[in-house]
């Protein structure tokens, strides 16, 4: 029914804050596993820090515009949806409208008196905008998409800027990824009922598989 109508009360839905957390880490992972340990110097560090900042800053930005566009288009879904039942002649199309904004789960158990009281409801809302437009949970989202995506970053960076030795520091890191990528696994594992542990293992194995396919790509 969320389809039909107005916005998430939600900014960021657990699934999406999983994404995001998971995408940052790739991304930093993907800096951090280019650095050549044996040859790294400070330029070489501070260069990789660099890029990673500024690779995870863009990818935030660039996010939280994709978040925005991603509002706005459900937003006019909705508004053509709830149009399209207004606008229905017959009552089983508008019933038909009602349904293909429902999980297929729900439509699946609802009978034709209750999609057409939802019908009734969704007739008897105000006129819609004409346009669909951004409000703030929107704006909200798009800031926790951002930071999401940004702020992941600096705990696998940190010990680069603290640990002068690359070896060391690398290590350090490495520990801490591993450590994110299990937890985003758990939280995954979490909300999809899967097993938590089994999922979060399996998180750290295709983080590092997506890291080593990038940085062997050249990405």
């Amino acid at each position: 029914m969320s389809n039909l109508l107005t916005s998430s009360t939600r900014a960021l839905n657990p699934i999406e804050r999983v994404s995001e957390v998971f995408f940052g880490l790739i991304m930093v992972l993907t800096f951090t596993g280019s650095l050549s340990v044996a040859e790294a110097g400070r330029d070489d560090v501070r260069a990789m820090l660099i890029g990673a900042l500024g690779c995870n800053l863009a990818w935030g930005i660039i996010d939280a515009v994709l978040y925005l566009m991603g509002r706005l288009a459900e937003k006019g879904r909705s508004i053509a949806a709830l149009r399209a039942v207004r606008e229905a002649a017959d009552p089983s199309v508008g019933r038909r409208v009602v349904a293909e904004g429902l999980p297929p789960l729900i439509a699946g158990v609802l009978q034709p008196a209750q999609l057409d009281a939802v019908r009734l409801q969704l007739i008897a809302l105000p006129e819609p905008a004409a346009r669909p437009k951004l409000d703030k949970n929107d704006w909200l989202g798009a800031w926790g998409s951002f930071l999401l995506v940004f702020l992941t970053t600096f705990p696998v960076a940190i010990p680069f800027m603290l640990v002068r030795s690359a070896g060391p520091a690398m290590r350090i890191s490495n520990l801490i990824a591993i450590v994110l990528l299990f937890l985003t696994g758990y939280a995954f594992g979490k909300i999809t009922g899967y097993g938590r542990i089994r999922v979060g293992f399996a998180m750290v194995v295709i983080g590092m598989v997506l890291v080593g396919l990038t940085i062997a790509l050249g990405g």
